[in-house]
């Protein structure tokens, strides 16, 4: 009893297959999943597009089955990088940090609202009664009369399985046979691998047994029904089949985020550029306190826990533990236990053996035994259950992995660094989280304070970010104007250093080439009262506010006025009428 009341709730992902405009472009860009906090996407890079790094800031825009689309800019948490046919394709995972409109509410009704989907073709109407005894409530079902009908809302990227049933084995056979074509192809659209995305076909319509067969065969269904089928055969089949869906495309994305860290940790440049802007932001006193406690337990092979908010800078600790450590010369491998489902969690870090579970078709050793000689960093540790908590334990304790499914332990020798962005103490006493582990990583405890209580890093902070999207935008802001600065040195930043980040990027896009950053161009939040002389009338503050908006859209379209208009969601001819009245368009 005491065990399940300690069970940490964990977020859910949602398969999600749909179109995502992302800025900076990144051409036919696909979503793989999709939850409150964030999204999986996937992209082709051939074409030389300049693709965002771990860290990096982007905007998405995507659309929600049977609702408006959802725009939303957010920060990547991790890329991974692989080929296929010759193309480079781009693997994301994006945190989302700020919803444009009621953006969020939607995303939220939504996934409150989620059922998985299911579409069943050619169903007689006398046995539609059955077919929803069978699926119903558990399932969200569209009945499809024709192959087109099936085709469209398969584009929906959120159907799970199709069940194709019916009298005419010609006709349930060659759309058996269109749908798994049409997955193999990427023709149904996005890169990567579209058949692990793809809607599971259960065949529940007449067919000779040697045709069954080639299609079995063919990998064209996932199960078959023989007809005249019962709701429990039925239902055994369309729930597996959406099981294995859901597994499938976890599965593919787990095994992205393994191949990322051991690229991302093993390639010099990543290293390189860490350890660059790592001493940035530190000259606070409390900020030299961090650094002062880093250096003291960076040689030794203690266990450190850091606290503190989320956007403080905690990873770039993990990150000069690691390199001022005696492990420097090992990899440094980073996880998010916020960011991965529980039932996965395990195999990513511990591993897994092949056939350990449905969709493990090979074996993954985990991200110990990638970080073995090196440093793994646990970001948010809180969000773990008590059942992972006491298996991490045995592996600080006794330095031994077993792979999920493994019957034979691996020794690593791994330096462990954790963070948590609340009070484990406090998460302890609320039976949350084992206290025996959190003795274990209470060891050493480096506290980082958010950045109201830096204030002397406000300002070198900034202008590393002001450097950083100069060259990354392509702009030549000159720096902030005595006032700005004054501002950003007095604001709260709830955010903490992505806040300011964030800040820093909106300033420069709404900024001149050559001219220094004013109030004018810094969030209302920091700069409530900029942008509007004192005594102007409240047409003036408008049109002021609305030239800022129509510039900043004309300069992330690079003056194409069908872009911009299409950013903002107005008319073409509207936005350019506007534009010239407020002097941005000549002619």
């Amino acid at each position: 009893m005491q065990a399940a009341s300690q069970m940490v709730t964990r977020e859910r992902r949602f398969p999600l297959h749909v179109p995502v405009l992302v800025r900076p472009r990144l051409p036919a860009c696909w979503s793989v999943n999709l939850s409150r906090s964030g999204i999986g996407l996937v992209a082709n890079a051939s074409s030389g597009a300049t693709v965002p790094a771990e860290g990096d800031e982007i905007a998405v825009e995507f659309p929600l089955p049977d609702a408006e689309p959802v725009s939303a800019r957010g920060t990547v948490c991790w890329r991974a990088d692989s080929r296929s046919d010759g193309h480079t394709i781009v693997s994301l995972g994006v945190r989302f940090v700020e919803y444009a409109e009621d953006g969020q509410l939607r995303l939220t009704r939504y996934l409150h609202q989620h059922r998985q989907r299911a579409i069943v073709a050619f169903c007689p109407a006398g046995e539609r009664h059955l077919v929803r005894q069978a699926l119903e409530p558990e399932l969200e079902l569209d009945f499809c009369e024709s192959s087109t009908e099936v085709v469209q809302k398969l584009d929906r990227g959120d159907v799970a399985a199709l069940a194709i049933c019916g009298h005419d084995a010609e006709r349930a056979s060659a759309l058996a046979e269109q749908v798994a074509e049409r997955a193999a192809s990427g023709e149904s659209g996005g890169p990567g691998q579209p058949r692990d995305l793809a809607a599971r076909v259960v065949y529940c319509a007449n067919a000779p047994a040697a045709r069954l067969l080639r299609l079995f065969n063919a990998d064209r269904i996932f199960r078959s029904v023989e007809p005249p089928f019962s709701a429990g055969d039925l239902r055994e089949a369309v729930m597996a089949a959406c099981a294995e869906h859901g597994v499938r495309t976890e599965q593919q994305r787990a095994g992205l985020a393994l191949e990322r860290a051991l690229l991302r940790h093993t390639h010099p440049a990543v290293r390189k550029s860490a350890a660059a802007t790592s001493a940035v932001g530190w000259e606070s006193p409390a900020g030299k306190r961090a650094l002062d406690l880093v250096r003291i337990a960076a040689p030794h092979p203690v266990a450190v826990l850091l606290q503190g908010e989320t956007g403080v800078g905690k990873e770039v600790l993990a990150r000069m533990l690691h390199d001022q450590g005696a492990n420097r010369s090992g990899p440094f491998v980073a996880q998010d236990c916020g960011a991965i489902a529980e039932s996965l969690l395990e195999s990513e870090l511990f591993g897994h053996v092949k056939g350990a579970f449905t969709g493990a078709w090979t074996d993954h050793p985990g991200l110990f035994v990638l970080a073995d000689s090196g440093t793994i960093f646990l970001d948010e540790i809180e969000n773990t259950s008590t059942h992972f908590q006491t298996r991490l334990l045995r592996v600080i304790e006794t330095g031994q992995v077993r792979p999920v499914g493994a019957s034979q332990v691996r020794s690593v020798r791994v330096r462990l660094v954790a963070a948590s962005n609340r009070d484990l103490a406090a998460e302890v006493k609320a039976g949350r989280f084992r206290a025996d582990l959190f003795y274990r990583l209470n060891s050493f405890t480096i506290e980082v304070a958010p950045l109201r209580e830096r204030r002397e890093d406000i300002l070198p902070l900034a202008h590393h970010f002001l450097r950083h999207f100069n060259e990354a935008l392509g702009r030549s802001v000159a720096g902030f104007d005595a006032e700005a600065a004054d501002l950003l040195v007095r604001a709260d930043w709830p955010g903490n250093v992505r806040e300011l980040r964030n800040a820093v990027e909106r300033a420069i896009l709404l900024s001149l080439p050559g001219n220094a950053i004013t109030p004018a161009e810094l969030p209302a939040a920091i700069a409530p009262e900029a942008g509007a002389p004192a005594g102007s009338s409240l047409r003036e503050q408008l049109e002021s506010l609305e030239r800022g908006i129509l510039k900043s859209a004309l300069e992330r379209a690079n003056g194409v006025i069908r872009r911009a208009a299409r950013d903002l969601g107005a008319d073409p001819v509207t936005l350019a009428r506007r534009a010239r009245k407020l002097g941005l368009l000549r002619g």
